[in-house]
């Protein structure tokens, strides 16, 4: 019996409650990375901080799942099945600096979502092709949020106010989403051109389309008269095309018809019945 470990005790314990099929580097990491796994994993130690859990098929975490969790730092859930987060999934993670949700099947952000996650700085919501709403309270919380990613999403609106209980913000990512050029979206333009800075690239490279197959039109070729036809209170049902004149004279030639605005509701009705749903977080 030669044993190769003379203290094989200290080698056991740090491995001790390391999940099946996961690998346990330091006491503090539980590394799930591309395991296949279709939930999220058992026997998880309690002094854990590093999780990762990318690249596998976990489509919901239990509500409770983290409030053992409490020295957690760090959650990576990037590329899995997520379509939605349970309401006070993220109530007991106010030590969590680092959170990715990207690549995943989310369709909203509720209201409170990070209400205690006030020590969170990046927070990776982006690749969610299906995320076309954020809640009007959904970052409410997030005071020491730094980097917050929303690029490559469902957005065809932002309701601006949801970034307002952000004043750490320094990095926001908004490309890749299929904005339209409507009165809704005339806030955020705003923001986005006092906010410059805060986007990688400025508003080069992002654009978007005066109606749901138009022609996309760079966001660099709008100015604020392009949007003085929209009126203050705004609805869906003021959901009219503007029209933008003097913006360029390589794009003087578009012409956009204003349409009957029941017309175009009961259209986006029809093309998608959670528009209620929608128009409820507008107003």
């Amino acid at each position: 019996g030669h044993r190769p470990y003379p203290h094989c005790g200290a080698c056991l314990d740090l491995g001790h409650n390391c999940p099946f099929r996961c690998l346990c580097p330091d006491h503090h990491t539980v590394n799930c990375t591309n395991r296949g796994l279709t939930r999220v994993p058992d026997s998880i130690p309690l002094n854990v901080r590093r999780l990762l859990l990318s690249n596998n098929w976990i489509p919901w975490i239990p509500a409770d799942f983290l409030v053992l969790y409490t020295d957690l730092v760090y959650l990576d859930l990037r590329n899995n099945s997520l379509s939605q987060l349970e309401p006070g999934t993220l109530s007991t993670s106010s030590r969590l600096v680092f959170l990715d949700l990207g690549c995943n099947n989310l369709t909203e952000i509720p209201s409170e979502t990070f209400e205690e996650s006030r020590s969170l700085i990046k927070l990776r919501l982006g690749n969610n092709p299906y995320l076309s709403m954020v809640r009007k309270n959904a970052f409410v919380g997030l005071t020491s949020l730094r980097e917050l990613e929303l690029q490559q999403n469902g957005f065809t609106v932002l309701d601006v106010g949801v970034l307002e209980p952000l004043p750490s913000l320094q990095v926001l990512r908004l490309e890749g989403n299929p904005w339209l050029c409507n009165c809704q979206f005339a806030k955020l333009f705003m923001w986005m051109k006092a906010n410059q800075h805060k986007l990688p690239s400025g508003i080069e490279g992002l654009e978007c389309s005066l109606s749901e197959d138009g022609h996309r039109i760079p966001l660099k070729l709008l100015s604020e008269d392009s949007f003085k036809d929209c009126t203050n209170v705004l609805t869906l049902t003021d959901y009219l095309i503007v029209i933008f004149s003097g913006i360029s004279a390589s794009v003087a030639a578009i012409v956009a018809s204003f349409l009957l605005a029941s017309t175009v509701h009961c259209f986006q009705r029809l093309r998608k019945g959670t528009k209620t749903d929608e128009e409820d977080g507008y107003n």
